[in-house]
């Protein structure tokens, strides 16, 4: 079993999917793949990779929200896996270890820029993956990462101090990843691996050769970029132009100036070409990392016994970072200054000394043809690409579409059962369903709706409904209206009919309501309110 997650990416960006980036081994992997149109995540980092690992909504095992640690009293399912007789790896990014920062800000970024405290613990050890189930794992504990210079990098439970030069992060967790593959793919033992991958999360970095390639491609904007995947996307029979209208750009996020392509100097076109270039960049070599894997597998003999899947923990991200602190590092190692903002000098993008990222236009043009971005409930937050390939298991329906909902709690019920392993009794009872059936042409079937919450940011799925909010706004703590939306003709979510469907919202709000106390969604917002009348 081999599950592999990319990092920020848009629901647009591979080529599969309509993306314009080379993808070629992903694109192949989904030739031989169920792929599913409607699989959704948590929207954000720390909660998708907990539901991926647990099959529970994040809230029951601690990670509602970023910043905590994984519950020890849920296992994960390598722990289920390894206690089954699996031999269990990661690769990559962890991310749900509690960070522990230094009290002093500058003691804390002499910390981040590698330059004082190399032998401190990036957290509780005994939340580190290598404690969790994983017999070995080589890779970051925290999210953030210099792609030539990680922090966090772990061997097991050992820091990693120093790294090569010529050193790339994301080539670096593909070459380990191989080396796994090969390591276990001669025994006899079964293996489950988990590959994170960091891109293509912010700080844009990439080798420049392969950005370069990328710089004609995105001359013409956001608004092109989204006009040409979702053309792709109707040829590929994604999306249905009848009910996937294709919705307004969206912007207004923090830190982004807004400014319409049109209305753009020379001099920051560039800068956005050269952001989105990085970005395409990123994706490319992780997908070439991704070839080197399969075809180590192939060459271990294992591939036809291998379910392989692929998903990415949460749509693209509109932030842009603008000053360094918590898990965010002010200078390299050398002591080169780290540029933050919108609009850095353009030839650095890429680089390590600017802390890049594509901002709200080009997020919103990655996570085509839906609304909105990382962090948010609409479709553009938790939308990912999902294949699922089992050679020789799958009724010759490689390549065919799966449009039922399924969502990331279902990853574990599916390895699980998959396995033949019976999950342990645990104080928090597994949300997901597993897909097997979905290999032999059988409907995905779940008992109760989807749900979805994060700092605000919630949603409930019902069948053709899905009742929806986005997170509060800055300077309030209260929830913003409901609005309800048909998934049957409206799925990339462009008329609100919540004023006409009172009494589906006043059901659907009540579920959720429901089940936010039931698994212990946080009350720090003070009060929700219905957009809708008694």
């Amino acid at each position: 079993m081999i599950v592999i997650m990319g990092d920020d990416i848009g629901y647009s960006d591979i080529g599969a999917f309509g993306g314009e980036i080379d993808t070629p081994n992903l694109d192949e992997l989904a030739r031989h793949s169920l792929k599913f149109s409607n699989f959704y995540n948590m929207s954000r980092c720390c909660p998708s990779r907990a539901s991926l690992l647990t099959g529970r909504y994040p809230h029951r095992v601690n990670m509602g929200e970023n910043g905590n640690s994984l519950s020890k009293d849920v296992p994960t399912v390598a722990e289920e896996l390894r206690d089954a007789g699996y031999a269990t790896t990661m690769i990559g990014k962890w991310h749900l270890t509690a960070a522990v920062p230094l009290k002093e800000r500058t003691e804390q970024l002499k910390w981040l820029n590698h330059q004082a405290y190399r032998d401190r613990d990036f957290g509780d050890r005994t939340t580190y993956p290598a404690a969790r189930g994983f017999e070995h794992h080589w890779g970051t504990i925290w999210g953030i990462d210099d792609y030539y210079d990680p922090f966090s990098l772990v061997d097991d439970f050992t820091p990693v101090e120093t790294v090569p030069k010529g050193f790339y992060l994301t080539d670096a967790i593909s070459d380990h990843a191989v080396g796994e593959v090969r390591r276990l793919g001669g025994g006899k033992q079964p293996f489950m691996m988990y590959v994170a991958y960091t891109a293509a999360h912010w700080p844009l970095m990439a080798p420049e050769k392969v950005i370069q390639k990328y710089l004609p491609r995105y001359v013409g904007g956001w608004e092109r970029l989204r006009a040409d995947r979702y053309a792709r996307q109707v040829r590929l029979g994604l999306v249905d132009p009848a009910i996937d209208r294709v919705p307004a750009l969206d912007r207004g996020y923090e830190n982004n100036a807004g400014i319409a392509w049109s209305n753009l100097t020379a001099a920051e076109r560039a800068v956005q070409v050269r952001k989105m270039a990085t970005h395409a960049a990123m994706i490319d070599v992780m997908d070439q990392g991704i070839g080197r894997l399969i075809k180590a597998l192939k060459a271990s003999g294992q591939y036809e016994n291998t379910v392989i899947m692929f998903l990415n923990d949460n749509g693209a991200s509109p932030e842009i970072m603008t000053y360094a602190d918590y898990d965010r590092w002010s200078e390299t190692r050398d002591g080169r200054r780290v540029q933050y903002g919108e609009y850095p000098d353009v030839a650095t993008i890429g680089g390590e000394t600017t802390m890049a990222a594509i901002g709200s236009y080009w997020a919103s043009a990655a996570n085509t043809p839906f609304r909105w971005w990382k962090a948010e409930a609409y479709q553009g937050g938790t939308h990912t690409p999902f294949m699922m390939s089992w050679p020789g298991h799958m009724a010759h329906r490689e390549g065919e579409t799966v449009t039922d909902a399924a969502h990331v709690v279902d990853v574990t019920p599916t390895l699980l059962a998959l396995g033949h392993v019976t999950p342990k009794a645990s104080r928090a009872p597994i949300d997901g369903v597993s897909l097997e059936a979905a290999l032999t042409g059988h409907a995905v079937t779940r008992q109760r709706p989807l749900f979805f919450e994060h700092e605000g940011s919630r949603a409930v799925i019902d069948g053709r409904w899905k009742l929806v909010a986005r997170a509060p706004g800055p300077s309030s703590p209260v929830y913003r209206a409901w609005e309800l939306y048909d998934l049957n003709i409206d799925r990339t979510e462009t008329k609100d009919i919540a004023a006409i469907n009172a009494a589906v919202v006043r059901r659907l709000e009540t579920l959720w309501n429901e089940w936010a106390k039931e698994v212990g969604v946080r009350g720090r917002i003070e009060t929700a309110q219905s957009s809708q009348p008694d």
